[in-house]
């Protein structure tokens, strides 16, 4: 019996045209290495000529890439940069905008200004995790690494600091190896705990020039320290980090907490899947998670492998390992059935 052949998807064509020829191989890449990274994302075809850009593909993807693109022409516009890390970024951003993303702000895209450069977001995640910032006093960010949970929230303590509406800004992490045991450290206190707080020290100078790190570390305006130093502490009119959360038991995560005085915001941040606590402590982020959620003022983004902005490879790694730790769940849940049932064939089952 003859089977009618399936019916090829539809097509559609999109030409867009460009007014400054100076600034295509900026957007092209070098050797059109950006526009081979959207064709290779996208499935859709490429093709150019003088200042006429031709987008060939199914309705859906060919959307997408046009926004991606007038997104990057845009940026050229106003002098910035387009780098393969800002052509993946628009590319998140114009599939979350084309799925009608919850995550993404019904308003223009926010930015965190610091005195470098201003900040976008790279995904609709971190849309949403940058409007939290603006509006919360208290907000929790979750995910997995390379997703600017950090990052974000020192851009904005530091956005604050230079708009004079905090007067300082903490930022703290618990001192846990990751499953190592490094044993004696050499050196005075601050050497001892740098190592821990480095991530810290490297958002920061991506933010401000050296020598203002360098003085308001001295001045006390910016503050560095492991959480076992904020105990007994009330922390007013500043903007305080507590990165790597997921290391923090359940009392020092509500320790932390209740540190918070007048004028303060905090941010925590964690991934719940990375805990390198002993085996059989709980996190406390996790149980804070659990207990504060749908608290008024409190606010909780979450982050997953789609809002991975390192490497590409990073976000293939995480989903791998979720996919791994979802079977491993449910063979644990299909094991009690399983011997059940045994026990039961073999009448050993009271």
């Amino acid at each position: 019996m003859l089977r009618p052949a399936p019916s090829a998807p539809e097509q559609r064509s999109v030409t867009l045209q460009f007014d400054d020829n100076g600034l295509l191989p900026l957007l092209y890449g070098e050797h059109d290495q950006h526009l081979v990274r959207i064709e290779q994302r996208l499935g859709v075809r490429l093709g150019s000529r003088g200042n006429r850009l031709t987008i060939a593909g199914t309705p859906e993807r060919t959307e997408v890439a046009e926004a991606a693109l007038r997104a990057l022409w845009q940026r050229l516009e106003r002098g910035q940069q387009v780098s393969t890390a800002e052509v993946e970024a628009a590319l998140r951003m114009a599939e979350g905008e084309a799925e009608n993303d919850p995550r993404l702000p019904l308003q223009d895209r926010p930015e965190i200004r610091t005195r470098k450069a201003a900040i976008a977001p790279r995904s609709p995640a971190q849309a949403q995790y940058i409007e939290m910032l603006a509006r919360h006093e208290m907000v929790f960010g979750t995910g997995p690494a390379g997703t600017g949970k950090t990052y974000l929230a020192v851009a904005q303590g530091v956005a604050l600091l230079l708009a004079g509406r905090v007067d300082r800004i903490v930022l703290s992490r618990p001192a846990v190896e990751a499953g190592e045991r490094l044993g004696f450290l050499p050196g005075d206190l601050k050497e001892k705990v740098d190592p821990y707080l480095r991530p810290l020290y490297d958002a920061l100078h991506d933010m401000l020039p050296a020598e203002q790190v360098a003085r308001r570390l001295a001045s006390g305006e910016i503050e560095i320290a492991p959480l076992a130093f904020m105990r007994g502490r009330t922390l007013a009119h500043c903007y305080a980090i507590l990165d790597e959360a997921q290391n923090t038991t359940p009392a020092q995560m509500k320790m932390f907490l209740t540190r918070m005085g007048e004028g303060t915001r905090m941010v925590i941040t964690g991934d719940p899947t990375q805990v390198d606590l002993p085996p059989g402590q709980k996190s406390g982020l996790i149980e804070a998670l659990s207990i504060l959620r749908g608290v008024p003022g409190i606010a909780v983004a979450t982050f997953d492998e789609r809002d991975v902005v390192r490497h590409p490879l990073v976000a293939r790694i995480v989903a791998a390992y979720g996919r791994a730790e979802e079977r491993t769940a449910a063979e644990g849940r299909a094991a009690p059935a399983e011997r059940r049932g045994k026990k039961e064939q073999d009448g050993t089952w009271k």
